[in-house]
């Protein structure tokens, strides 16, 4: 069953990513694997999902999956108020349309760090990580984070080719998960 509906999860995924994954030099095309990657480590512990509720693994699990939430809705938000994405001005299909922006985002979380869709990831992936910790579901964490990183770093490149000297004078007063420390 659940090989089934990794497999069913992947194909919908491989058709959202169709365009990233011809274009392996985009931070799109890591964004499948990391996705890849979360998902598999929720099917290899989604039998345990509700076991031990108040077990110290578990309590940890809820606060990252609960605080994932956060740099999600509010850098969606900030990415849509104050992006301008344009898709006529943005000629990049393998982007979604809320990342076709057309300014470069410095207010609301964006003010703190650069990458707050990421930083939810890498949240979600270590809380679905710590529903059942084992050595198969670390190294699927860590090749979630490690395809974090390197989404990060493409998509800094592909801003500063859009954006050019703004962005890097951004990127000069922002880190890039985590307010003043990474």
């Amino acid at each position: 069953m659940r090989l089934t509906l990794f497999l069913a999860a992947t194909a919908g995924l491989a058709y959202v990513s169709r365009r990233s994954l011809l274009r392996p030099q985009t931070h799109g095309f890591f964004r499948f694997f990391v996705f890849e990657s979360i998902l598999a480590l929720f099917l290899v512990n989604l039998t345990v999902w509700f076991s031990e509720p108040m077990s110290v693994h578990q309590l940890i699990s809820w606060l990252l999956l609960l605080v994932c939430l956060i740099p999600l809705g509010l850098g969606i938000r900030d990415m849509r108020r104050y992006g301008q994405a344009d898709a006529s001005r943005r000629h990049d299909p393998e982007l979604f349309g809320f990342e076709r922006t057309t300014r470069v985002v410095r207010s609301g979380i964006f003010r703190h760090i650069r990458h707050p869709l990421y930083t939810s990831l890498l949240l979600l992936a270590w809380g679905v990580f710590f529903k059942a910790p084992s050595a198969f579901g670390a190294v699927l964490a860590v090749v979630a984070t490690g395809g974090v990183v390197i989404m990060s770093r493409l998509d800094e490149v592909e801003c500063l080719r859009v954006f050019g000297a703004e962005y890097q004078e951004y990127m000069l007063h922002t880190k890039r998960f985590i307010p003043r420390v990474i």
